[in-house]
This record gives structure tokens, sequence and C-alpha cells, in this order.
């Protein structure tokens, strides 16, 4: 099998084990990431499992395009919109109201999901065939460091998923994604810095202190 035909058999597999409700390990435009469709709660439990992650600390998503992000929001405002035309796709997360059939382990007391478009064609391949909306939380163990070189992931996260995907493209490294929330009216909270920096986006957002 020549090195095209093993990624397409590696991305079949993968994209198979998402969609029966697995766990895949599979590297984002930042990070690798432990991963599951988002709408799978015994897949979700094995991941924190997995972490040793708390279950009340939501995970994060990543979707590949507007009309996944269309089917699990509650609604898109024009913020939102002016966010995706600007920054998306790339590492920055955002606070989104989603819809109730997800489970609680992806959203928050308010009904808020973290969420991004990622650019990484393989996380984007795998959100178009198993998702529409994926777990991204990273693949590390709870209180360990996150990589983005496969030869750094912990052998239990990989013998502990059903199928993982090593090959290049790996991710870029360096800062995880910024994560902000909306206020409406042009106004947005930065809740974490990352790899979007502030000065990005105060040109389209007014920065609540």
């Amino acid at each position: 099998m020549n090195t095209d035909e093993e990624k397409g058999a590696n991305m079949d597999a993968a994209a198979a084990a998402l969609a029966g409700g697995g766990v895949v390990l599979y590297p984002t435009e930042t990070l690798y990431a432990l991963g599951c469709a988002a709408h799978r709660v015994e897949a979700c439990l094995r991941i924190a499992a997995l972490k040793g992650r708390p279950e009340a600390k939501p995970f994060p998503l990543v979707l590949a395009d507007l009309d996944g992000l269309e089917s699990i929001a509650e609604d898109l405002p024009p913020d939102l919109l002016l966010l995706a035309k600007h920054f998306w796709p790339g590492p920055l997360s955002v606070l989104v109201r989603t819809k109730d059939h997800l489970p609680r382990l992806v959203r928050d007391d308010e009904g808020f999901s973290s969420v991004r478009m990622t650019p990484h064609p393989t996380a984007r391949e795998l959100c178009r065939r198993a998702g529409p909306a994926l777990v991204a939380t990273s693949a590390n163990r709870s209180g360990q460091p996150a990589t983005a070189l496969p030869g750094k992931l912990d052998p239990a996260l990989l013998a502990g998923a059903d199928a993982a995907l090593l090959g290049q493209p790996w991710p870029a490294g360096g800062a995880p994604s910024t994560l902000v929330r909306l206020l409406g009216g042009g106004r947005m909270a930065v809740l974490r810095s990352g790899a979007v920096s502030a000065q990005a986006l105060a040109r389209f957002f007014s920065l609540a202190s």
C-alpha cells in the first residue's frame, strides 16, 4: 500500500471509529487532540476517564465549516458571523450557545460550548465524515503537558483510543487556541490568551477589560 493509500485507509478507519461511537487521537492546527463525535455521551465519558479529567469540565469542540456550526448552534448572531469571517478557520475558540441534543459533557451550565473551526485538513475531514462537531481536548493526561509531536504522545492514551492519526501534517505547536466570549454590540471578552492575539481581535471587536 503506498503512502496515499495508507493515509486514506487510516482516515477511513478513524472516521468509522468516530461514527461508531469510538475515540480517536488526531492532529489539530495547534496540538494533538483526543476526540469523539460531540453527541456521543459514552465516548465523552471514556475521554474524561482516559485523561483523568473531571466530567463537570466541558470539552471543547471543533468544526469543519459554517454548516457544521449552524447544525449545533442555537442561533448565529451577527458578531459570531463577523468572527467567523475574519478568524475562521483558525485557532480562535468562542463560547456558542448550543442545542440541547448535545450532552452536558460539551456544554456548560448556561448551555454554551467552546467551538472553533479548524484549518487542519485531517481534523476538518474527520468533522465532515463523522461530525459535524468533534470533541477536541488536548491529548494528554490532566496535569501533563500537551504535545504537537507524535513521538511524545502518552502511550496509555494511544492504547486507549480506537484509532490514531499520526501522519503528517502534524500540528504546528505553539500556544493553544484563544478563547473568547461574545458580549453583543461588537464587544467580546478574552477568557484565555492564546494563538490569536488581543491586538488582532481589537481590529474588529471592542475588548472588555
